[in-house]
C-alpha cells in the first residue's frame, strides 16, 4: 500500500514513521510512504501557499492553484517511482466524514492513497470539488493541521493490511469489530484482557481465563465486551 502525503511540514512525520510497526512495514515493503512539501509549489519569491478569504473573516486559506500544482507533482513523482493505477485522494479536514473502523477497512483495500494535510483556516472549496475524492476527519474537534490526522489514518488503515501484524487474528476481534450477536450484527468494544502475574494488588485474574475451556472463554469475552460497550459507548449498541 502506498501513501503520498502533501504537507507544509514534512519533518513532522520523520519520527512517527521511523518507529514501531509502521517502520517495520516500510522496511519490509508492505507499506510505502512518500512526503511532498506543498511549500515547494508556492507562488513568487516567498513561496506563498495561502491568502485571505474572500468575503473577509479570520485566518488564511490554502490556495487552490498551489494545491493543484503540488498534487500533480506528487502523482507524477509517484508514477516515476512505480506507483500504478489511480490514486484515491483524501483531504484531512474537520468538516469531513469521521474516521471509524469501517472506513479504515474500506481504505485499507486501496493500493494508493494521497493524503492532503489541511492547514490554516481551511482549503479553497474549489480544490475540494475538483480534486478530492473524500474528506476525512478523525473526530469532532479541530487540530492545528492535518498532519496528526494523517498519521492516525495511516496507523488505522495499515494495521489491517495482510502481513502488517505478526498475527492476523489480532484484528478479528477488537474494538469496533462487527460480530453476530443473537442473529444480528453488533459493533462492540474489545473485551478486558489480563496477563501475568495471576494476582496483582490483591486482584485475581478471572477464573474462567485459567480453565483452558476456549468455548466458555469466548462466550465470557463477548459478554464482557457487551458490558463494556453498554457502559462506555452505548451509542454503538
Amino acid at each position: 500500500m502506498r501513501f503520498d502525503i502533501l504537507t507544509l511540514f514534512p519533518d513532522f512525520f520523520n519520527s512517527p514513521l521511523s518507529t514501531s510497526l509502521i517502520s517495520k512495514a516500510i522496511k519490509k515493503g508492505i507499506v510505502e510512504v512518500s512526503l511532498h512539501d506543498i511549500r515547494e509549489d508556492g507562488l513568487g519569491r516567498h513561496k506563498q501557499v495561502d491568502d485571505r478569504p474572500f468575503g473577509g473573516g479570520p485566518g488564511m486559506v490554502l490556495k487552490a492553484d498551489v494545491l493543484e500544482k503540488s498534487l500533480k507533482r506528487s502523482i507524477k513523482t509517484a508514477k516515476k517511482q512505480g506507483a500504478g493505477g489511480k490514486p484515491y485522494i483524501i483531504l484531512l479536514d474537520p468538516t469531513g466524514q469521521r474516521l471509524d473502523q469501517e472506513l479504515a477497512r474500506d481504505l485499507a483495500k486501496r493500493q494508493w492513497l494521497v493524503l492532503i494535510c489541511g492547514h490554516y483556516e481551511g482549503v479553497d472549496e474549489r480544490f475540494k470539488e475538483l480534486f478530492v475524492d473524500k474528506e476525512v476527519s478523525i473526530g469532532d474537534y479541530v487540530l492545528s493541521g492535518g498532519e496528526t490526522a494523517a498519521l492516525v489514518l495511516i496507523d488505522a488503515t495499515t494495521r489491517l493490511i495482510p502481513g502488517f501484524l505478526g498475527k492476523e487474528e489480532s484484528v478479528l476481534f477488537e474494538s469496533f469489530s462487527k460480530i453476530k450477536l443473537d442473529g444480528k450484527e453488533a459493533t462492540l468494544l474489545d473485551y478486558p484482557v489480563f496477563t501475568r502475574p495471576e494476582i496483582f494488588a490483591g486482584r485475581k485474574v478471572p477464573e474462567i481465563l485459567l480453565t483452558g475451556n476456549h468455548t466458555k472463554i469466548k462466550k465470557w469475552r463477548i459478554e464482557k465486551a457487551l458490558e463494556k460497550t453498554k457502559r462506555n459507548r452505548p451509542d454503538l449498541i
